[in-house]
């Protein structure tokens, strides 16, 4: 493998992604897998969306580790052991998002990714996954039919996004394409705090694809769903109403450094390591801001942005 390179419960499994966010020297990890393209145009599409993908993931700088597996790399055996290198080498600490381009399938025996020669389950990818250290982690399958895998992919800890919201949805998708722009359009960044969150891009790629279908005069063939509270029913719309959303809004997909870590002295990197605190401390509150009376959401978020922007004029010192 060569690199390209759910309060209770859920509120302990937010903290444990907040005090690990924070920490400086932990490493992001991201897999990338191209499956089976089936004709000459998806032959060439699936590697390049690949390519453009990991490109982009690079951007979050020296502690990302980005795989790429594509043509007949992307074989099953060698799904198998990417991860059981990775799995060796991934911390508790660090994190890890696998993401899926291409085709996918559903039968009466559940899902398959569409990869040369035979191909993987949804279950088999879930023990794949299980055998991961890092807690936080993240999968986006962009496939067809990628609804149906959430029933074996979702765990309590563990976003989930999928292309479509069962899998009857048969079409190719075009939510790899979206999901690649969230990652360089500024627009993504809905709170311009210079990270795109797993719930941002999301939110982003709904968006792309129903102008999409909408400027083609088209019949929607995709709705994309986000689980990250361990349901297998996922969510078209994230939120307070129906408890999802959460851990995504804090979960960053792409977050390029200002300073490089090492460049840093230790009262710099604590203050870096508040403002990231205090960015996700915002994020979770604007998730809240529903349930909330508006005077006193008004009065914790001008708080927290006055703390924000405190710690940032001391980084910028």
């Amino acid at each position: 493998m060569a690199p390209a390179q759910k309060m209770g419960c859920p509120v302990r499994i937010l903290l444990l992604f907040l005090i690990s966010a924070a920490s400086l020297p932990a490493a992001n990890y991201y897999l990338t897998i191209a499956g089976l393209g089936g004709d000459p145009q998806y032959d060439m599409e699936f590697p390049k969306e690949a390519a453009n993908l990991s490109q982009e993931l690079h951007k979050n700088g020296p502690n990302a580790r980005v795989f790429t597996l594509t043509g007949e790399d992307a074989r099953r055996s060698h799904i198998q052991a990417a991860f059981k290198k990775l799995s060796a080498r991934i911390t508790p600490q660090d994190s890890f998002a696998l993401m899926l381009i291409g085709h996918g399938t559903f039968d009466s025996a559940g899902y398959k990714f569409n990869l040369p020669g035979p191909d993987i389950t949804a279950h088999e990818l879930a023990v794949l996954l299980d055998r991961i250290p890092a807690r936080r982690q993240l999968v986006v399958n962009m496939t067809s039919c990628s609804g149906a895998s959430i029933r074996d992919l979702a765990r309590k800890d563990r976003i989930v996004i999928t292309a479509t919201r069962s899998g009857n949805e048969k079409n190719a998708t075009v939510f790899a394409r979206y999901w690649i722009d969230a990652l360089h359009d500024p627009a993504a960044d809905t709170n311009k705090n210079g990270t795109v969150s797993a719930l941002e891009a999301f939110r982003y790629v709904q968006k792309k694809v129903a102008a999409y279908f909408n400027s083609e005069k088209l019949l929607a063939t995709e709705h994309a769903l986000l689980s990250d509270t361990g349901s297998s029913k996922g969510a078209r719309d994230p939120g307070q109403g129906n408890g999802q959303g959460l851990l995504a809004a804090v979960f960053p997909v792409l977050h390029p450094p200002v300073e490089s870590a090492q460049a840093l002295n230790p009262a710099k990197q604590s203050l870096v390591a508040k403002k990231q605190k205090l960015e996700a401390a915002i994020d979770r509150l604007k998730f809240q801001k529903a349930a909330l009376p508006e005077a006193v959401y008004r009065k914790r978020i001008s708080a927290l942005l006055l703390d924000l922007a405190r710690t940032q004029a001391e980084i910028d010192q």
